[in-house]
């Protein structure tokens, strides 16, 4: 049972509603976290700096060429879950890139250049491939170049 709110509180809520007073801007205090720097994907600019130049080993790799989108999608999320379960930091997916477009007929009707190459960054910011992977970064070409992706996954936890 709902409990009655009295006249009284009424008044007071009403008073303290009605009168005007500046807003205060809370900031919330937090510790700068030591080596990273300010980039989107969330990886620290000597790693990127190391997958940029292909100086990284990844310690698992999947290959989604041929799948369906909605095939792919499954096969990389289970892939980057047991990859983090087994405490694997650097995943490289290659998504391949595309067939070339086919020219003939009206635009709307032709499909995409590279679906999974798009879809996949796209992918890694839903909620839960965000709670395995940190970022993700272009491969160099000894990986797999425009075709393929490091995934850079959070320590299992």
């Amino acid at each position: 049972m709902k409990r009655r709110i009295t006249e009284e509180e009424r008044k007071l809520f009403k008073a303290h509603i009605d009168e005007p007073r500046p807003l205060k801007a809370v900031v919330p205090k937090t510790k700068p976290r030591k080596n990273l720097s300010a980039n989107a994907n969330g990886l620290d600019g000597n790693t990127k700096e190391k997958l940029k130049r292909g100086q990284l080993q990844p310690a698992a790799r999947i290959d989604l060429h041929g799948m369906t989108e909605a095939a792919a999608h499954g096969a990389l999320l289970s892939f980057l879950a047991g990859a983090q379960a087994r405490g694997i930091r650097l995943a490289l997916v290659v998504t391949g890139v595309g067939n070339p477009r086919a020219e003939d007929g009206a635009e709307w009707m032709r499909a995409p250049h590279g679906v999974l190459k798009q879809m996949v960054p796209r992918w890694l910011n839903e909620k839960e491939f965000a709670a395995l992977a940190i970022g993700a970064a272009p491969a160099h070409r000894r990986h797999g170049g425009n075709g393929a992706l490091y995934v850079y996954l959070r320590k299992k936890g």
